[in-house]
Formats: structure tokens, sequence, C-alpha cells
């Protein structure tokens, strides 16, 4: 280019910063730098796997999955002194090469067309790895992720597990909250929607095909094994969990005070993210059908009776209820995250579900009243871990250890009949201070600190005046005027 303006070649290269040479070279040649160089398609040293690369090659084509490591390893037991492990990156790059030009072909995913309004997708993911606690407790939970594949739209539901009843009440949030219903539903084979069949074939269970006709809902799963068919939410819970870690990094803190105030934490997140996403939306809305009138019921009943130990099994795992109630029929209503218990047409109690099979919860304000009538029960008794509320409890019981096991376990059970008459902080609080004053926790020292403190307490008086009706029947009149 400078020749071209009328320099010369000398003055030329010293324009470029090339020597008057190499400038001549290029001239003389008629081609560019980039052009005449030449491809370094020779080695600077010998292979030392050349040697061994017919056996190398061999074991590839057989294992494709072997790795660089354990076939070096075997090279030094094979030919001791020849191979370090130094030369391991120098096998690596071998490897890589030969996988790209000889290796089993890759699993493809292709990228797929959606059209608005016809398809929504959803999954179970852990969000354990976020370190969420509530009220300084770990929580330990999972999300139902619901995304509408075309605008990527999505909400989500905190659940404990991957049951029907946290699908069914994820996928109807999502519903309401849209204001409408896709044309077609995608979920993994998950055994809360699908089950196996004897011929290795999978449909549909029938608590899930009932709640797909009551939202006049298709639906499609993809293979066992294969999440990659639902791409677009196991994407997306990626990025959903990346996006919540970020949001607690500028939060400065991943405690909540309870799980209602995590939830608000988390809708207000799918709020902002879906905020851009309003013109692809917009498109979908119009095409969506109408929800029914009313929600699907997902709950499970089951009718139990009370055993004698006032105990129900629900799905293997123990709830007490009230001993008045043993020998009776009741019905656990099961959902997602409670067991609610019906007598009678009436809700008696209801308690959160237990995750898996095993799990006993035991109040002692259902039993107390037969413990205290049998406390020898007490010392071999199958759940009694149950029956200390807090550690201050276990504290009291172990502070007892100096009476007879039948007192001690009779002092312990009148300690819990008065946190179940009077309350279970007050009576800790006694605990704590007759503990502290270093004596022993008995019941009626502990009973005599709860009735001095139920005396220092001044019950509040209101007096409310008559009122004067005559000012309403001025109100009035005035009014009317």
């Amino acid at each position: 280019m400078e020749m071209l303006k009328g320099k010369k070649q000398k003055q030329s290269a010293l324009k470029v910063d090339i020597d008057v040479k190499t400038a001549r070279k290029y001239i003389r040649s008629g081609r560019l730098p980039s052009e005449m160089k030449k491809e370094h398609t020779w080695r600077t040293r010998l292979n030392p796997f050349a040697g061994q690369w017919d056996w190398i090659s061999t074991q590839l084509e057989n294992e494709p999955k072997l790795e660089a490591k354990t076939l070096i390893q075997e090279l030094q037991r094979r030919v001791p002194g020849i191979y370090q492990d130094g030369q391991l990156r120098t096998l690596q790059r071998q490897i890589k090469q030969w996988r790209a030009e000889s290796g089993p072909s890759k699993e493809a995913f292709f990228a797929q067309e959606h059209e608005p309004g016809v398809l929504c997708a959803s999954d179970f993911t852990h969000m354990n790895e976020l370190r969420i606690t509530i009220n300084h407790v770990v929580y330990e939970h999972m999300l139902y992720h619901f995304v509408l594949t075309y605008s990527n739209w999505e909400t989500g539901t905190i659940c404990m597990s991957e049951s029907f009843e946290s699908l069914s009440n994820g996928l109807q949030n999502a519903l309401w909250e849209l204001q409408g219903v896709p044309r077609t539903h995608l979920t993994d084979a998950l055994t809360a929607a699908v089950k196996n069949l004897r011929g290795g074939g999978k449909e549909f269970t029938l608590r899930y095909e009932a709640l797909l006709r009551h939202y006049r809902l298709d639906a499609r799963h993809t293979q066992g094994g294969h999440a990659n068919e639902n791409g677009d939410v196991e994407a997306r819970n990626h990025r959903l969990k990346r996006g919540v870690d970020q949001a607690l990094m500028l939060r400065g803190s991943r405690d909540f005070s309870s799980v209602e105030e995590y939830n608000r934490f988390l809708c207000m997140l799918f709020a902002r993210w879906n905020a851009g996403r309003r013109k692809r939306l917009d498109q979908e809305l119009p095409l969506l059908h109408e929800l029914p009138s009313r929600r699907f019921d997902s709950v499970k009943r089951v009718s139990v009776r009370v055993g004698s130990g006032s105990t129900i099994s629900v799905q293997g795992n123990v709830y007490s209820l009230h001993s008045r109630l043993i020998g009776e029929e009741v019905e656990a209503r099961i959902s997602g995250e409670t067991v609610a218990v019906w007598y009678a047409q009436k809700k008696i109690d209801e308690f959160p579900r237990f995750r898996g099979r095993g799990h006993a919860r035991i109040d002692y304000r259902h039993i107390i009243e037969v413990f205290v009538r049998k406390p020898g029960a007490f010392e071999h008794y199958r759940y009694r871990h149950e029956l200390f509320p807090t550690h201050y409890y276990r504290l009291a019981y172990d502070a007892l250890s100096g009476l007879s096991a039948k007192e001690q376990s009779k002092e312990y059970l009148l300690i819990l009949q008065l946190a179940a008459r009077h309350g279970e902080q007050r009576v800790e609080q006694a605990i704590h201070a007759i503990v502290d004053n270093g004596e022993m926790p008995s019941s009626a020292n502990i009973e005599a600190l709860v009735c001095a403190s139920n005396a220092c307490m001044i019950p509040l008086t209101a007096h409310v005046a008559a009122p004067d009706l005559h000012q309403y029947d001025v109100l009035r009149t005035g009014g009317a005027q």
C-alpha cells in the first residue's frame, strides 16, 4: 500500500516496520505473507507412544470411555521404566485426536421450534446446594419448576418430594397463575405420573390422567434416562438455581424467618425474570384455553383406625392422635406437604408430611394423661425420644438420674403434664432457671415456679361505657338533612 502511494521500497519497508530484504522477497513472490506461511504438519519430537499405539487404539475401540490416566498406568505395568507420569498430557492429546477422527459418534441435540400456547414443561429440582436456612436451621427442600417453552415464562412451587400431590399442586399453581392452560404438558418419566408396564412400555397413572382430563391437557413424557428430552426446563433448572444463588448473594443472607418469607422471595424473583418475557408471553396468552371452574382435588384420602398406642400409620410413617380417639376410624387426607386428619366431617389435626418411610411424630399432649397413670411404660417406650420437646426437657430428665428408673420416669412425666397444662415454653423457662441455680428440676419446684409466675400476671380489665343512642339519632337526622 505504501509503494502504491509513490514511496520507494526502502521507505515503504520502514513504514510497515519490516526488513528491506523481507519486503523484496514478498514483492518478488507476488504473494501476501499469510499466503507464504507453510502449514506445520511435522512433529518436533518423536512420538513416545508410537510403539504402543496399536494396543492403545484397540483398547479404545473396545471401551471408548477409557481414560488416558488408566491407559498410561497399564503401560507402566506392561513395559516398566518406559513411560512417566509427566507424559500423561501427551497421551491425552493423542486420544482426544483419535476420538475426533476415529472414535464413536456422539449424541447430538437438535434445536426445536416452539409454537406459542402449545407446550409447557415441568420438572422437580433439588435446592439443597443453595444452603437455605429457616431461623438458622438448614431447610432441605425441592422446587417444582414450570416453564412455557415458547416464551420461557416460568414459576415454581416449594415442595418436599416428587410425589403426585406435589406435582398436582405445582402444576395447578402455575396454570392458575397463568389464568390459562396450554395444549400439552411434558414431564420426565416421573413415578408420580408414569407407570412402567410389563412389556416395557409406559403409561400414565390413573390419578395423573384424571388431573389431565380436568384441565383438558394432553401429556407427553421423556424416555427413562433421557432427561435431555425435557431440555427446556432442564436448562432452566440450572439457570434458576444460579439466579437464586446470585440474588441470595445480593441479599447478604441465606436465612429466612419463615418458609412464607422464603416463598415471597422466590415469587419476587420469578416476577422480575418474567418481566423481560412479556412480549412473547402476550402472544401465548390468547392461545391458552380456559381454566375449569375449580381446582382438581389432588388430596389422597385414606381411612385408618387409631391403634391402642394412640397412633395411626400413614404411608409407612407413624403419627399420634389424642388418646380419646383410640379405636376410632379416621380419614387421613394426604397433600403434598401435610397430613390432615378428619373425624365426623371435622378436621381434628394436621401435621407436616414426612418424606420416606419409618418416621414417627408423637405429640406428648395426646398421650401424657395416660402415661402419667402408667409411668412404667415410659422407660422402654418405642418412641421415647419423641417425648423430649426440647433439649431442656432432656436435661431435666437426665438431672433426675439419681432416682430409681420408675421414679425418674414418673417425675419427668409429671413435668410433661405441667407443660401440657401451662405451656411448653413456660415450663422450659422454669427448668432453665432451676438448673442455673444448681437445683434438681423436680415436678414440685417447677410447678411452684410456674404458679408464682402466674400470680405475677395481672389481668387487664377494660371498661366500656354504655353508648348514648341519642347521639346516633342526631347523626342520622343530620345525615338526612
